[in-house]
């Protein structure tokens, strides 16, 4: 072989070689150096709900770690699809995340024809940063004092128990429809707007019964002007061991965080870490226990894995409601 042949195709891998370097450079530097600016935490309903004030916490305890602002926007609008799409269309940049509730981004795509974003295509999970029980509750007047007499109250009285929700579609409605359905009885449903006013009118005794998160119930419960029944999981809730547990009815309302798709991995490592830091923190999880709401144990592989089982059981259980929004 000619010299002047080897050496061509020498200094041919060579440039090559560092010309894919030079592209790699800036795309590691980025990450290495993250963050260089405010980081963006959307939350997809109004300010004051436990989502929000959770996001508010999270963010102000990062800020701390990472030496950047992070800055709580709240995009609400068509129950949590507005802010969702938004963050689904960010650059994956590291500057912008999602801070959701559950309901948002597991129910609402079984229950819009069109919600503006992929639940899984669209981003990369982070973690689950808290989850908060739901309470079964009814008014003190109401002749039940268990979830079984409830049931046989409901069976003896087919049409004639109305449960209230936060609306169509709404995690207390479609608990409600679960209930009727593996339980057999017939009650009706009386959506309100918003889970505030479903609860106010079932202390004002209009409606018997209602689901309810446990911060937005709980203060009723313990003024004594509600009486719970039972608290929709499979195991004991810490914030109130006594309350009987409802197997049959368990969900899991999380709150959780996620970045757009393509977001790169060392950042949402870096994310991941920092913030188990800060929910692994006395501090935190007494601010928790005040929200209602549990820290929970997640990673972005086990947050991940359980979303398409997630969307599934949901798909089937607003298809079984008949609950749509379009």
């Amino acid at each position: 072989m000619p010299v002047h042949s080897a050496f061509s195709r020498r200094h041919a891998l060579a440039l090559a070689v560092a010309s894919v370097v030079s592209m790699a450079a800036p795309a590691a530097w980025a990450q290495d150096s993250w963050p260089t600016k405010p980081i963006t935490f959307v939350v997809p309903q109004n300010p004051g709900g436990a989502n929000d004030v959770i996001a508010r916490a999270v963010a102000q305890s990062l800020e701390n770690s990472l030496g950047q602002p992070v800055i709580v926007e709240n995009r609400a609008g068509a129950n949590g699809n507005v802010g969702t799409g938004q963050v689904a269309r960010s650059a994956p940049d590291g500057y912008t995340f999602l801070v959701t509730a559950q309901s948002a981004h597991t129910i609402n795509p079984a229950l819009y024809s069109r919600t503006g974003f992929d639940p899984i295509k669209d981003f990369t999970p982070v973690m689950q940063l808290a989850v908060a029980p739901y309470l079964l509750v009814v008014n003190p007047q109401f002749p039940a004092t268990t979830f079984d007499e409830l049931v046989a109250y409901a069976k003896a009285n087919p049409y004639k128990v109305e449960y209230a929700s936060a609306g169509n579609g709404t995690l207390n409605h479609l608990l409600g429809e679960m209930l009727k359905k593996q339980k057999g009885v017939e009650m009706l449903h009386v959506p309100y707007k918003g889970a505030a006013a479903a609860a106010t009118d079932v202390v004002a005794g209009q409606l018997p019964v209602t689901f309810g998160s446990f911060p937005g119930v709980m203060p009723f419960v313990s003024s004594g002007k509600l009486r719970v029944l039972g608290v929709a999981s499979d195991k004991p809730t810490p914030l109130a061991p006594e309350i009987p547990v409802l197997k049959d009815l368990a969900v899991t309302s999380w709150y959780g965080l996620f970045a757009p798709a393509g977001t790169p991995q060392p950042i949402i490592d870096k994310v991941y870490t920092e913030i188990s830091r800060v929910l692994a923190t006395p501090a935190m999880q007494e601010r928790l226990k005040t929200l209602g709401a549990e820290p929970v144990q997640s990673n972005p592989q086990s947050f991940a894995a359980s979303l398409p089982a997630e969307l599934a059981h949901w798909k089937k259980v607003v298809d079984e409601s008949g609950a749509k929004i379009d």
